[in-house]
């Protein structure tokens, strides 16, 4: 619900936030009213029996029978109503609120049994079964005191006319009306009254949504996949910042160092080798040159250009020839290129798996593979190392599955004691 829709805002009346109030309370009544008819048939032998037990009277069998009957049609048959119920209510709470409410219910297997044996065991069933009983009880009084106080608005407005009709005398509440004049203070007051009862409206509708969404709808699923959806904008930024940090030092300090070096060479060809300014000419030169490789690998770690140029297998072949272990790369048939920022947590999980190879496994080779199955990227990295990689040890591994599960992706881990080790990541091919 927007701000300026509700009940609570100076501008309601100007804004759709009544007529949807209206709408929502005016498709209630159906739903209360069935309802209030199943709970109150299952609650009336407790009431019976109830008022026998006040009255010092025994219970007699028929009146136990109906009370277990209507235990057991509550227990059985409330789920199951309550259920599909809920479901509906979900969806009328896009009249009043158009934020989604999504359902708490695990996913399950389409057999009957399994089905019957989840739900029956859920909180969300059994939380959807006491909003029933809301719809069912609290609701129809909340509604019924709310249209006694519109009953007498509108007597309250149609007084002057009941005055003129003829009537000798005409009690409304603690006034009596006996003349047209008497009765024009109250229709006075039953017009100012109309934008407060809209208001009211307003706060039952709300508060009746408040309540449906608190008890049909799934919180913490919510509060997650807000949590999920933030998490992944950060990585997005994230790796645009990446980007940006590449291009700037690939194009603005690696072209300049580029042409420092080259000046340098070129004056250190013109200056003789006798002079005191070679040697400082010559190291200077030197450094500059290291500082160029250094930047390079720098800009390759942030993201290399094979990556942005020819995509994820060539990056990947060309960080296996870096490497000072033998790598064999595999690529399964069906890959397809995903979105750059789960192209580059791909190659950073490649990259991060195979250097704790070099630091921690003491293997001789590594294989690596690239497939793609049920909409899923999959890059494994295996070694015939000694194995026991441990996450807790701070081998990288946790900040490896922190980056994965940034773009909704998970890692698994498998390294016995003696090996193998495998590293397997998974992550959504988003295009």
């Amino acid at each position: 619900m927007s701000t300026q829709q509700a009940p609570w805002n100076a501008r309601y009346l100007l804004t759709s936030g009544p007529w949807r109030a209206l709408l929502y309370v005016l498709t209630t009544w159906p739903l209360a009213g069935l309802a209030g008819a199943a709970v109150g048939s299952l609650i009336l032998p407790w009431l019976a029996a109830g008022l026998r037990l006040n009255d010092g009277r025994l219970l007699d069998g028929p009146l136990l029978f109906l009370m277990v009957t209507a235990l057991l049609m509550f227990a059985v048959l409330g789920p199951l109503v309550a259920i599909p119920l809920a479901a509906v209510e979900r969806g009328r709470l896009g009249l009043i609120d158009q934020r989604p409410v999504r359902s708490a219910h695990r996913s399950v297997a389409p057999e009957v049994l399994t089905w019957l044996r989840v739900r029956f065991t859920e909180a969300a069933t059994w939380r959807e079964v006491l909003y029933a009983i809301f719809l069912g009880l609290i609701v129809p009084l909340v509604y019924g005191a709310y249209g006694l106080l519109v009953l007498i608005d509108i007597g309250a407005i149609l007084s002057p006319i009941f005055a003129v009709s003829g009537t000798d005398q005409w009690t409304f509440g603690v006034f009596t009306v006996n003349t047209f004049a008497q009765a024009i203070p109250l229709a006075i007051g039953g017009i100012l009254l109309i934008p407060v009862l809209f208001h009211l409206l307003g706060f039952i509708a709300t508060g009746q949504a408040a309540t449906a969404r608190v008890l049909l709808g799934d919180r913490d699923g919510t509060a997650l996949h807000e949590v999920a959806q933030s998490r992944a904008r950060l990585a997005d930024a994230f790796e645009a910042e990446r980007r940006r940090i590449e291009r700037d030092l690939h194009d603005g300090a690696q072209h300049r160092l580029t042409s420092l070096t080259l000046q340098l060479g070129m004056a250190r060809l013109d200056v003789p080798e006798d002079s005191p300014a070679a040697a400082p000419l010559a190291q200077a030169h030197d450094e500059a040159k290291e500082l160029m490789v250094v930047l390079r690998e720098l800009i390759h770690g942030i993201r290399p250009q094979s990556l942005a140029d020819l995509g994820l297998p060539a990056a990947l072949r060309e960080l296996a020839a870096r490497s000072p272990l033998p790598v064999t790369i595999t690529v399964a048939d069906g890959v397809q290129r995903p979105a750059p920022h789960v192209e580059g947590t791909a190659y950073f999980v490649a990259s991060e798996a195979l250097a704790n190879v070099v630091k921690h496994s003491a293997a001789a080779r590594a294989d690596l593979l690239i497939a793609e199955t049920a909409g899923m990227l999959v890059l494994e990295v295996r070694d015939d190392g000694q194995g026991g990689a441990d996450p807790a040890l701070g081998t990288g591994l946790t900040g490896l599955a922190d980056r994965v599960a940034a773009v909704g992706g998970r890692v698994l881990l498998a390294s016995p004691a003696g090996g193998p080790t495998l590293i397997r990541a998974e992550l959504p091919c988003r295009r």
